[in-house]
């Protein structure tokens, strides 16, 4: 049976991208009309405010492979192989730990504590063992119905199914994990930002 990959972005976040780039356009491109020549002082601000909105809600996103996980966040995006993973958290986001560190999710953060109100037992239905704490316990965010919990308990699935065949038994790769910085977000939030310092100031 072959795997089936998942992919995850959050829709709300992906809107909210889309309306704050429109407005921002909208803005931008109504202040060059007006004032052209104000426009070279305050346009920059306007377009660092799209260019962080796209970064920080329209990027972010998880991949569930075959041979692990890819996780996109704002700055970087990490490759992080079944067999470097220790444990899966969902304390203040989707987090896994591994051999090599912390991952944080950006994508999936834990629901807000309006969100999680009123969960029933059933909400945790085929949680398993790993999520639980030493005195068995489970937080909120590892409820099934919550998109956070949902993902945790997807991947803490394939991994324990994984576990218990016995392929981890050749231990980690630690050439497997990889790391890319986005140096092109990196570099355009920088300049803006800079743009902005100095439009304002001078």
């Amino acid at each position: 049976m072959s795997f089936q990959e998942v992919r995850y972005r959050p829709a709300f976040g992906r809107i909210l991208a889309v309306v704050t780039v429109v407005v921002c356009a909208l803005g931008a491109i109504g202040l060059v009309v007006a004032d052209p020549a104000a426009a070279l002082r305050y346009v920059w601000p306007i377009l660092l405010v799209g260019v962080l909105a796209w970064a920080l809600f329209w990027r972010p996103g998880l991949l569930v492979q075959e041979h692990g996980i890819t996780v996109e966040n704002v700055l970087r995006t990490l490759f992080v192989p079944w067999p470097s993973i220790v444990s899966i958290e969902t304390r203040y986001s989707l987090t896994l730990h591994t051999a090599h560190g912390r991952v944080a999710v950006w994508a999936a953060p834990a629901p807000s504590r309006h969100r999680t109100l009123g969960l029933a037992p059933k909400d945790f239905d085929g949680i398993g063992d790993s999520a639980r704490g030493e005195l068995g316990e489970l937080r909120p965010a590892d409820a099934v119905t919550t998109p956070t919990g949902n993902l945790a308990q997807l991947i803490r699935g394939h991994w324990e199914r994984l576990r218990d065949a016995g392929a981890f038994a050749s231990g980690v790769d630690p050439e497997a994990a990889t790391v890319t910085w986005h140096w092109a977000t990196i570099t355009a939030v920088a300049a803006l930002a800079a743009a902005t310092v100095i439009g304002l100031l001078v």
